[in-house]
């Protein structure tokens, strides 16, 4: 049997999809994906934005006008937060909640249609634990999601991921090293922390971030390490300045904003103003100048005025960074947010959403184009469709490069040549060979 699975929103899901697929592997199942004629479905959802939660819908309907007799898993922050919508989705036979989808395999006994879904969602409001890790990888094989954190006791007023996800809990250290460690030895040459809120982990243990990091650093092999994300208050001066004297920690991080306006980021309830962050971004440039920062900006949220938004613009033109990750407001249920007086109409939401994914465009090319002439080190992934060499720099800049497939998964001295359609043209340092031209 062959089982398709699908991945909605962040890191932390992509890293569960591949441990459950793993285990559907175990079982004899073929992995495979979801736009195939598969007999299993398997949709890890999110719930951050309606458009998620549409996606998801659109998915299961897809799938099943290309087999209608397959067996559909439905599983994330969605079906966490309201399963009973999920489950009146036709054609929908398992619904499972975000601490059940690690025993997806188990639940589904036979894989035979069901004429009435079976729900089984756990309430997180007081789960301590912090489960089994889990460990993705990502295609290709060369980098690996290690989840360490889960949860978030942070109270933003538009955000239900505390809902979906349950309070904020770590893995031990002991076991994030090891399975770390493990990682390493089966040829991953780069991991990813993933995790809700990466920058808490292990608060509640008197622990920190920091010292888990340093511990990573004492794995031989490790050839790359990054956080999928961490919050400005999180960002501390011995994490930059760790990152700045370390030859794995990677000049890259994702750093959320959410807002540029002091009074926005007021009613969302950050725990930072505008000036704290560019401080925090300034330090961490200052200390890795070939920094790539990116930056999460909502737009639209209820009562952003025209005045507020530019504010925003104006914010984010004045910081050193790379790309921007722009998302319009979506009203979510049992949000402060939600109710909230004055919102803005979906047409200006859209609109703003326009005008900063065309800045984030601009950003991003004059980021990439400084480093034209010069040598970076690339970590190489599967060959393309073309026969290239297609990586991503230490700095996230992806270059396609003519070389030796067997140079897959390991890092390479690139000169990067130009540019096209948001990545570069390469070559190896030391290779003879002219850099590729646009014909890809």
């Amino acid at each position: 049997m062959k089982v398709g699975l699908h991945t909605l929103g962040c890191k932390l899901n992509q890293a569960e999809t591949s441990v459950i697929g793993s285990r559907f592997a175990a079982r004899g199942f073929e992995l495979t994906h979801l736009q195939d004629d598969a007999d299993v479905v398997f949709i890890n959802s999110c719930t951050v934005t309606e458009t998620a939660e549409k996606e998801c819908r659109r998915l299961v309907r897809g799938a099943l006008r290309r087999n209608p007799a397959a067996f559909v898993i439905v599983t994330g922050c969605y079906a966490q937060l309201r399963p009973e919508e999920v489950a009146s989705i036709d054609g929908v036979d398992l619904v499972l909640g975000s601490v059940e989808k690690r025993r997806a395999v188990e639940l589904a006994h036979d894989f035979r249609k069901r004429d009435t879904p079976y729900v089984e969602v756990s309430n997180l409001r007081h789960d301590n634990g912090f489960g089994v890790g889990y460990t993705g990888v990502e295609e290709g094989r060369t980098k690996a999601f290690l989840k360490v954190q889960d949860g978030c006791d942070y109270s933003c007023s538009f955000c239900t991921i505390p809902l979906a996800r349950g309070p904020s809990r770590s893995q031990a250290l002991d076991e994030s090293v090891t399975l770390a460690t493990k990682l390493v030895n089966q040829g991953f040459s780069e991991i990813v922390l993933t995790g809700v809120n990466v920058g808490d982990y292990q608060k509640k243990e008197g622990g920190s971030l920091y010292l888990l990091l340093q511990k990573l650093h004492e794995i031989e092999g490790l050839k790359r390490l990054k956080l999928s994300s961490i919050e400005p208050n999180l960002l501390t001066d011995d994490i930059i300045a760790l990152a700045a004297r370390s030859d794995r920690l990677m000049p890259h991080f994702h750093v959320p904003l959410q807002s540029g306006s002091e009074e926005v980021l007021r009613r969302m309830r950050r725990r930072y103003q505008p000036a704290y962050y560019a401080e925090r971004v300034r330090t961490l440039v200052n200390a890795l100048p070939d920094c790539a920062v990116g930056v999460d900006v909502i737009v639209g949220f209820p009562g952003e005025t025209k005045a507020e938004f530019q504010e925003t613009v104006d914010f984010l033109c004045d910081l050193p960074i790379a790309y921007l990750h722009v998302f319009s407001y979506s009203e979510r249920r049992h949000t402060p947010a939600a109710t909230m007086e004055n919102p803005v109409p979906r047409d200006e939401r859209r609109l703003r959403t326009t005008v900063l994914r065309t800045l984030s465009n601009t950003m991003w090319t004059h980021f990439a184009q400084r480093f034209v002439g010069t040598e970076r080190n690339v970590l190489f992934e599967q060959p393309t469709e073309s026969g290239l060499l297609t990586g991503l720099t230490d700095n996230y800049i992806r270059v396609d490069v003519q070389a030796d497939p067997n140079l897959s998964g390991t890092v390479q001295r690139v000169r990067i040549g130009e540019f096209y359609d948001g990545r570069a043209a390469g070559i190896l340092v030391g290779q003879p060979k002219a850099p590729i031209s646009k014909s890809w």
